[in-house]
């Protein structure tokens, strides 16, 4: 595996608060390197509380490396650029979702869907797909408010390669589906038999309207060519602080045509680019 090490060299303690009892010594240095480098990898802003939380992802990371220190470890991060990288990213991002996730999101956007001539095409953006339920739930609101040979294709994109690997599959566990109705769930999913009893499959009609790719928010290579006439960007502004929100705004304007809409979570609020976006509805903005 890229960055395991055969022999951990031993170092001396880094300066800082040690927390005992744990594997691994955890100092306020450790956590403050890591607050900068994820900053700059992936602009999350991680607060002063999530120490815990940090050590507890990270501790895995250094089993898998070899290493025995969070100075060794993150030193060595610091001056490599492979593939460890993606895995400290990964481990430090949160996927918390569900399928039709702020339910009135979903009624607006099929609201907007009939809006416009049948024949009419859609480009869609999902840029914090996590493990899929939401890209899933945008294709199942468009084709049930369009039908399934709607002009409509979803670009889904995260930073987290591993969730994004779990999307493109679409296999979700029953129980985990207890929101969604029995229309739903025999219009659009498939129940897994014997060794698979109690797993279900999403169609694969709708599995092929979702193109999935790893887009970084902060970097500023997105792929695309063409614009699109809405995006959802939700739950993702909360980890960013207002400089770096301002710059993923930019961006996100840049990419949608003007008019189209932009559906954001429930805690975020924009009202501070009002240049960009005009407020149309709970948490919807439209592109001036």
């Amino acid at each position: 595996m890229a960055g395991v090490r055969d022999k951990p060299v031993a170092a001396a303690l880094p300066p800082g608060p040690v927390v005992q009892g744990r594997e691994f010594v955890w100092t306020d240095a450790d956590f403050s390197r890591v607050q900068a480098l994820i900053y700059q990898r992936a602009g999350i802003n991680l607060h002063d509380g999530k120490h815990a939380m940090v050590y507890s992802r990270l501790s895995r990371r250094l089993r898998e490396t070899g290493y025995n220190s969070f100075r060794e470890y993150l030193s060595w991060l610091e001056t490599h650029d492979g593939p460890e990288w993606q895995e400290f990213v990964n481990a430090l991002t949160t996927n918390l979702t569900a399928f039709f996730r702020e339910q009135h999101h979903f009624e607006i956007f099929a609201t907007l869907l009939k809006s416009r001539p049948a024949s009419t095409p859609w480009r869609v953006w999902c840029n914090a797909a996590s493990t899929g339920e939401e890209p899933y739930s945008i294709v199942m609101t468009a084709f049930e408010s369009l039908g399934n040979n709607a002009s409509f294709k979803l670009t889904a994109s995260d930073i987290d390669s591993k969730v994004l690997a779990s999307a493109s599959q679409g296999v979700y566990r029953l129980e985990n589906l207890k929101g969604l109705s029995h229309e739903r769930l025999q219009r659009f999913f498939m129940r897994g038999k014997d060794s698979n009893a109690g797993l279900i499959r999403v169609k694969p009609e709708l599995r092929k309207a979702i193109d999935f790719l790893s887009v970084n928010l902060i970097r500023d290579d997105w792929p695309f060519k063409e614009p699109f006439d809405v995006v959802f960007c939700r739950n993702v502004m909360i980890y960013f602080d207002a400089p770096t929100q301002r710059k993923v705004l930019e961006r996100i304007h840049r990419v949608l045509k003007p008019g189209g809409m932009l559906f954001v979570g429930h805690a975020e609020n924009f009202s501070e680019s009002r240049d960009l976006f005009t407020l149309r509805g709970k948490t919807v903005y439209e592109r001036r």
